[in-house]
């Protein structure tokens, strides 16, 4: 089976995603294309209009992962700008902007998947709260501040937790399962 290329710049989101559609026999290679990022409201469209313009580029089965940190008190800040927030006011400044507020927050993962025959979009949402203070070393992005609902933990401090219970993870899971069907 050819691989599928899971168009991204980012390492630590390819091994994640490589390990776990391993498991459900789909292969990935990354493949980092510059594609521009819309300004949207959901992760949903900005990986849609990705994959679409990727696609239009190299014709050949990819997909697009967009992923964002909606915060309730915030208005869902940073949401979509969630790479962008995070580099230019770290998690320091995601923590000084909760001083005071509800902590309440999910993460969302879209994937969109296109071939020359199908557009296949999944998202899938984690909920959870931000923590008071950065805990644990593994993971990346907002992993050290995000406790997921139910669990006393941040992602950073429970790599088990996050491989089995991230937005991500089910967005793959759910990937995996409309692949299977085609």
């Amino acid at each position: 089976m050819e691989k599928i290329l899971f168009i991204t710049s980012n390492p630590h989101k390819f091994s994640e995603a490589q390990s776990l559609l391993k498991k459900c026999g789909i292969n990935i290679k990354r493949k980092n294309l510059n594609v521009s990022e819309v300004r949207a409201e959901s992760c949903e469209e900005v990986a849609k209009a990705a994959a679409i313009e990727a696609y239009r580029k190299i014709r050949r089965p990819l997909f697009v992962e967009d992923s964002g940190l909606f915060i309730k008190s915030l208005n869902g800040f940073p949401g979509v700008y969630s790479a962008y927030a995070i580099r230019k006011i770290g998690l320091e400044g995601i923590l000084a902007l909760l001083k005071g507020k509800s902590r309440d927050a999910e993460f969302v993962c879209a994937i969109c998947y296109m071939d020359n025959a199908k557009l296949v979009q999944v998202c899938k949402k984690c909920k959870g709260k931000i923590s008071l203070r950065q805990k644990g070393k593994n993971g990346f992005g907002y992993d050290p501040v995000f406790v997921p609902a139910g669990k006393k933990k941040t992602f950073a401090q429970d790599a088990k937790t996050k491989a089995e219970k991230s937005h991500r993870t089910a967005a793959l899971k759910a990937l995996c399962a409309r692949l299977a069907k085609r």
